[in-house]
């Protein structure tokens, strides 16, 4: 454990995030995410609430300052009566830690999984909520 880092992050995934460079995407999973078949780099979060750990991660992990959309979410398949209020507490967290109001992008389900392919790492939670998944662009720290 260290000061100031949320004990849902593991020495695995803090080492990860220190590995991303500008520009790298880390994949946040839900529970029905097929994240060990997509994940170039696995890590295992189980049990995890994704609110909880993205707030954590969101402390010591720039987003792109470059680029409209930092953050990406799964987008509801067309169809499907699901509603998603996990996106409003993602927003809140992505508001209280970086001051962006309107972060997302949504991206159809299976342009969603090729991206996820591509990305530095997949991290697998417990999150139960339906299209709670979603991507981070990492950006770079200035002025330390």
């Amino acid at each position: 454990m260290l000061i100031g880092i949320s004990k849902l992050i593991s020495p695995e995934l803090l080492k990860l995030l220190m590995e991303m460079g500008h520009g790298d995407e880390i994949v946040f999973a839900d529970a029905n995410f097929p994240a060990a078949s997509m994940a170039r780099r696995l890590v295992r979060c189980d049990g995890h609430p994704m609110p909880e750990l993205l707030d954590g991660v969101l402390q010591l992990f720039p987003l792109d300052q470059y680029v409209a959309h930092r953050v990406t979410l799964m987008a509801v398949v067309p169809g499907d009566k699901v509603e998603t209020p996990i996106w409003g507490r993602y927003g809140e967290i992505i508001q209280n830690r970086t001051g962006l109001d309107t972060p997302f992008e949504t991206v159809e389900r299976f342009a969603f999984y090729e991206r996820a392919k591509q990305a530095y790492a997949v991290v697998a939670t417990g999150e139960s909520a339906q299209y709670a998944n979603l991507i981070l662009k990492k950006g770079v720290i200035t002025g330390q």
